[in-house]
């Protein structure tokens, strides 16, 4: 009985004792991340068109594919800005006849997204936000009609600019 008394305490020194001689280092990994301003702009098609209509009836034109369906992502500081803006390239020109670009107008749904009046000199806000994330909304395009228009296919560029500082 002793025997077997002194190999159970045996049994359960051995791991003991090889504990208190055990050695034992730790150490640290440094981890960085890193993250810089991104901006990311999604318009749900990329032409436009207005069908011609009867300027006593129709006197703004709706644009033929729907509303523009308008996703803004960004990353930037928090309390920055991030603003998206849209500039024509010049007036709606078919050959040496013009329509103002003022002529085109468009109302806005989503946080942050705003209505407004075309420019070909000065950027107009579309939407603004502040911090990061990620927004969705829509522009609802309208053309004024008008009866002095010539006759004739009038083309421009729009430029949308998503900026997160």
């Amino acid at each position: 009985m002793r025997q077997r008394l002194a190999l159970v305490v045996a049994i359960l020194l051995v791991p003991a004792a090889s504990l208190l001689l055990a050695a034992t280092k730790t150490d640290t990994l440094s981890v960085s991340a890193t993250v810089t301003a991104r901006a990311k702009l999604t318009l749900s098609y990329s032409a436009m068109a207005f069908a011609d209509a009867d300027p006593d009836s129709v006197p703004s034109i709706p644009a033929s594919g729907g509303a523009l369906t308008i996703t803004a992502k960004a990353r930037t500081t928090i309390g920055s800005t991030v603003t998206l803006v849209v500039k024509a390239g010049g007036d709606l020109l078919s050959g040496l006849d013009t329509i103002p670009v003022s002529q085109l107008k468009w109302t806005a749904t989503g946080t942050g997204f705003a209505a407004g009046t075309m420019s070909k000199t000065v950027a107009q806000s579309v939407g603004a936000w502040v911090s990061s994330g990620s927004w969705t909304g829509t522009q609802s395009y309208t053309l004024l009609n008008s009866w002095s228009y010539s006759t004739g296919v009038y083309t421009s560029t729009l430029t949308y600019t998503l900026t997160a500082p």
